[in-house]
């Protein structure tokens, strides 16, 4: 692996910590990388990144943590992805996308019993949005939740979901006020996954990602007890959104490692392969393609730190994450295909692993805010700010 440690955007203890997490993922992982490609990821590969520390970086220590904060968690992100991107999939799943919104707007408790065997990796978390018929708009959501006395009844479907399959928990969304604006009338919930009614219809055969599960499931007549509402309800709709910014910015940081790979693969062969008499590192079609993408793995680690310490200084970070997010995830594509490009032949076998990650790479384009909704949040954002500024 490439040596990004001396890099000045970064504090002695990141440099240390991601020298730290390079070890375990050598270690532990890349052995089996290849192996876990097949699908799914071993529950104790996840257990042991727990037990290592790597789920809680961005939680407070009262429930298992290391609080180091979102810059440490991109870190994780880039580190695991680089070996296999499906796993760090699954980990982000659990220690982000589900474990934020409970660290966030959870009570001490839910924190103890939901929270705490997410961090150690005892238990694994999901986070259910996506449905059938529900994607960029969120507002859309079918899912409903009725108040039973004490309880909630929910019924509804969630489709795309990772870790859905092999989930302990899943932090849901569903519509408890349908007379009111989605907004408003969307509620967060904390679901036992077994809890009766709580189905999965089936694991869907992915493109890439394949070390990951990523779900359809259905929520018939599941009850809820009081005591498994995140936050207020109607509040729903502001943790789904505060949970997407933290996500993305993961993400951005996991796009960097799975654009890595293939950057350094590529690298190394453009040194090795030798055509008409000289290494085709030579040749301009090919080492202008490796300063494209060296110059795209630098400027979206920039920007992906720029996002992660706005949001560890408590800053809004919509615009920041989202701009990080299109870059990365765009760019990682390019770099797999320019990478696979360089290799010829050899790219498209399975003997290099860069298929792999051109396969992995693609999906994040769309999971987690397509590029689309990406650019119009962008746009919205800039156009705000100029407004604030008075200068429209």
């Amino acid at each position: 692996m490439t040596d990004y440690l001396s890099s000045a955007l970064w504090t002695e203890d990141e440099i240390k910590f991601r020298k730290e997490v390079r070890d375990f993922c050598l270690k532990e992982i890349e052995p089996i990388a290849d192996e876990i490609d097949k699908g799914p990821y071993p529950r104790e590969l996840l257990r042991k990144i727990g037990q290592a520390g790597y789920m809680g970086v961005h939680h407070e220590k009262s429930v298992g943590g290391t609080q180091r904060g979102l810059s440490y968690e991109i870190i994780v992100a880039e580190e695991i992805s680089a070996v296999n991107a499906g796993l760090d999939m699954a980990r982000m799943a659990s220690a982000t996308l589900y474990g934020m919104p409970v660290s966030k707007f959870g009570t001490t408790e839910q924190k103890k019993k939901y929270l705490t065997p997410i961090i150690k990796g005892e238990k694994i978390g999901c986070i259910g949005i996506t449905e059938p018929d529900v994607g960029s708009d969120t507002a859309g959501m079918k899912t409903r939740a009725e108040k039973d006395g004490d309880e909630w009844i929910l019924n509804g479907e969630k489709r795309f979901i990772t870790n859905g399959s092999p989930a302990d928990y899943m932090c849901t969304f569903a519509i408890t006020d349908p007379n009111v604006k989605a907004k408003d009338g969307m509620s967060a919930f904390i679901v036992d996954t077994k809890t009766d009614g709580f189905s999965v219809v089936q694991d869907h055969d992915l493109l890439g990602m394949k070390s990951a599960r990523v779900s359809w499931l259905k929520l018939e007549d599941v009850r809820v007890p009081p005591g498994m509402v995140l936050g207020q309800p109607g509040q729903g709709f502001h943790i789904l959104m505060d949970e997407l910014d933290s996500e993305r910015t993961a993400i951005a940081g996991e796009a960097i490692g799975y654009g890595r790979t293939p950057y350094e693969v590529a690298v190394k062969y453009a040194n090795e392969r030798h055509q008409f008499g000289r290494p085709i590192r030579a040749f301009e079609g090919v080492s202008f393609k490796i300063a494209d993408m060296a110059m795209k793995l630098e400027a979206g680690r920039a920007l992906t730190l720029t996002a992660a310490r706005m949001y560890d200084r408590g800053e809004n970070i919509t615009k920041e994450a989202s701009i990080a997010k299109l870059y990365t995830t765009e760019a990682a594509i390019q770099i797999a295909n320019d990478a696979l490009q360089i290799l010829g032949g050899m790219g498209y076998t399975t003997d290099y692993p860069v298929e792999r990650f051109f396969r992995d790479a693609r999906l994040m384009t769309i999971g987690g805010g397509t590029a689309e909704i990406l650019r119009f949040l962008i746009q919205r954002e800039v156009f705000k700010e100029f407004k604030t500024l008075n200068r429209l």
